[in-house]
């Protein structure tokens, strides 16, 4: 294989890759929600990783799929997208890491975490906090470095995308 896929010129691109492959933790670990039984008492902030927490109690199932869909799936993505730039993985396997860019989905990880809220509260507070954007943002960002890697790897005419 070439390491030569991507000219210089693409260097931000690899780096918005590389930089999601610290971000991607940090927002596992970031706030999502903060949420309380009443406005009164305290809010518990819930993350990516307190999520899952809750759901390896309650649903070991769901759990093993949100695990998949929120924490594997985008990182195996973002790792398959950096060895292509750096010329290690071939660009081939763009597709495949399209279809898990697309089980990667921050929603269905949401809509769990609701499940398990509201399976434990008759009524709750819930505010946003800053790790839903930046946990949004990362699946984002990652979407765009996708579409972008494609674009290059077609615009040099390498076979596969």
């Amino acid at each position: 294989m070439q390491s030569s896929f991507f000219p210089a010129a693409t260097t931000p691109l690899k780096l918005a890759n590389l930089a999601m492959l610290v971000l991607f933790p940090v927002a596992w670990f970031a706030p999502l929600i903060r949420a309380a039984l009443l406005p009164i008492f305290g809010m518990d902030e819930i993350s990516v990783i307190t999520g899952l927490q809750s759901l390896w109690k309650t649903d070991a199932a769901l759990a093993l799929v949100v695990t998949f869909l929120a924490v594997f799936a985008p990182f195996a993505k973002t790792l398959g997208l950096a060895l292509i730039h750096f010329g290690l993985l071939s660009p081939k396997t763009l597709p495949a890491l399209n279809i898990m860019g697309k089980l990667a989905m921050a929603d269905v990880f949401l809509i769990a975490l609701y499940i398990v809220i509201v399976k434990g509260a008759g009524y709750v507070t819930i505010e946003a906090a800053w790790g839903l954007y930046l946990f949004t943002a990362c699946i984002a960002a990652s979407l765009w470095i996708s579409v972008v890697t494609a674009k290059h790897l077609k615009a040099a005419g390498i076979a596969g995308t």
